[in-house]
């Protein structure tokens, strides 16, 4: 009898422990050809192949220990995803910190609040595809949070804090340090962004400096038209005079709708930027997602961009992108 009740004692025990404590792996895998002008036919991807943990523990207090890493690679090579400069194995993230009654507060490396907030508010779920609006136009076009464009949307060696939602609103900011070698550090980063939401509709404001003294304004908005059917729009401004005689500033819009059918979402945006000085990049894009499971997706997408040389230097005119790929997350 003792031995079972000190077994059972044991078992509950562990049970309990498994309960404070919870590391879930998680990830996306994404492959598709694509034709772009001026290229020839491309075996790439729409969105960012991550591999990723995160992870929480109770530790008294009414406090959690909360972790996360996640790292980027290429489907078409299994080769850890490249970019101007050195990445660093865990491009997507690692920061660890505590969560409670205040918020949550974190250390390393992630998105910045304007960025990670912002994500809500494009109408290609913020992906880095060329389809999409948020790496160009809903950033002013050529900013980056990393002046060594290492990441243009995250800044290392920084502080994240997410507030609890007060009456829909919640402040979030990230404060960077200038500890990355040979970066041309002037000042530290910093970036603010609250959202506001309120039933079917959400606001944004927020402003971010990077360590440039690049500085990025930016509001968006989205309504829930019908439970299938939401409307975005944001305005940015980013003025680059700490380190531009000339060109400085950019100012930028899009707006942008989805609308989901059943098993189908249809996305569509169109938008505009304007660099002081250089030709208005136009663009517009059309989407097509099927979900073949609640996990899994096929996806086309064709998208018209002009404006060169603002586009790409010594491109043509207009650049037409056309893919199609699957998307399968876990």
């Amino acid at each position: 009898m003792r031995r079972t009740l000190l077994a059972l004692t044991l078992a509950g025990a562990a049970l309990a422990a498994q309960a404070q404590s919870s590391v879930q792996a998680y990830g996306t895998l994404d492959a598709g050809i694509s034709k772009r002008t001026g290229q020839s036919l491309a075996i790439g991807k729409r969105a960012n192949n991550t591999l990723g943990f995160r992870g929480t523990e109770a530790i008294g207090a009414g406090l959690k220990a909360v972790f996360e890493l996640e790292m980027r690679y290429e489907t078409d090579t299994g080769a850890l995803e490249n970019g101007a400069g050195q990445r660093p194995q865990f491009q997507g993230a690692s920061r660890l910190g505590l969560a409670g009654g205040f918020g949550t507060l974190r250390l390393g490396r992630g998105p910045t609040a304007l960025q990670e907030s912002s994500i809500a508010f494009e109408p290609f779920h913020g992906i880095a595809s060329p389809a999409g609006f948020r790496s160009d136009l809903m950033v002013g076009g050529g900013y980056s949070a990393d002046p060594l464009g290492n990441a243009v949307d995250r800044f290392s060696n920084a502080l994240f804090y997410n507030s609890p939602v007060l009456n829909g609103v919640q402040l979030n900011a990230t404060v960077g340090s200038r500890e990355s070698a040979g970066a041309p550090a002037v000042v530290n980063p910093f970036s603010i962004a609250t959202t506001y939401r309120n039933g079917p509709a959400a606001l944004l404001f927020a402003y971010e400096r990077n360590a440039a003294e690049h500085t990025l304004k930016s509001v968006a908005g989205y309504v829930m038209v019908t439970p299938e059917t939401k409307v975005m729009a944001s305005l940015s401004y980013q003025d680059q005079g700490s380190t531009r005689p000339l060109n400085q500033d950019t100012k930028a819009w899009l707006v942008g709708a989805n609308h989901t059918l059943g098993a189908s979402k249809i996305l569509a945006g169109y938008g505009q930027k304007q660099v002081d000085g250089l030709n208005k990049v136009k663009q517009i894009s059309m989407g097509y997602e099927f979900s073949l499971s609640k996990r899994t997706y096929i996806y086309t997408d064709v998208s018209n961009k002009k404006g060169a040389p603002a586009v790409a230097p010594g491109s043509a005119n207009s650049i037409k992108l056309y893919s199609l790929g699957v998307n399968h997350a876990f």
